[in-house]
């Protein structure tokens, strides 16, 4: 089996405690069942249906083995595509939070030239986004406390590993800007 140059991204012993095997024990069950000859889809249906193994961790197990066969590469879709996601926690409730990306005047202050369309807006919780390039982003919101919340960005159809890279760099710097912007506020505000 080809190894790729970094390891799986989640341990051994966290695999094993979710799903009962370890990456070597998961690589070997699915060459015995014919993983190379199979589709995405049907690992995924085998796993979930063979070894009780629930959707999160389906996804996880077959798209890691997938990357060691050399069939996926790092950051890629079954569809082909790229995906990026990163994620901050900022000390704010989350409704602030959640205002400072979905008011447009508000947005402007801490992303400028942003281009963009939100498609969905779930208050409070996620909005869907078309990129200025026809991709895709979903911002996921999450109360970690009162005063502490969380947003997460996934970035998808992304083009190539090359992409990846530079939104991986965009959205980085994009959520220090808004850190740098909103935290100094609600520290006056709390005053």
């Amino acid at each position: 089996m080809a190894q790729t140059k970094k390891g799986p991204p989640i341990s051994d012993e966290a695999v094993k405690a979710r799903t009962g095997k370890t990456w070597p024990q998961w690589f070997s069950t699915l060459e015995r069942a014919g993983g190379k000859e199979m589709t995405h889809q049907e690992m995924v249906a085998y796993l979930g249906k063979k070894h009780g193994v629930d959707p999160w961790w389906q996804q996880m197990v077959t798209n890691t083995y997938e990357q060691q066969i050399g069939r996926r590469k790092k950051y890629s879709t079954g569809a082909g595509d790229y995906q990026v996601s990163i994620s901050r926690t900022f000390s704010v409730p989350l409704e602030k939070l959640y205002k400072s990306w979905e008011d447009s005047r508000t947005r402007k202050k801490w992303m400028p030239g942003e281009g963009f369309t939100v498609r969905k807006a779930t208050p409070n919780k996620s909005l869907r986004i078309t990129w200025r390039d026809n991709t895709n982003v979903e911002a996921n919101f999450y109360a970690k406390g009162p005063q502490k919340s969380q947003v997460t960005v996934q970035h998808t159809k992304l083009t190539n590993q090359t992409e990846v890279t530079r939104m991986r760099f965009y959205w980085a710097k994009v959520l220090a800007a808004l850190q740098a912007w909103l935290e100094p506020r609600e520290r006056l505000a709390a005053k």
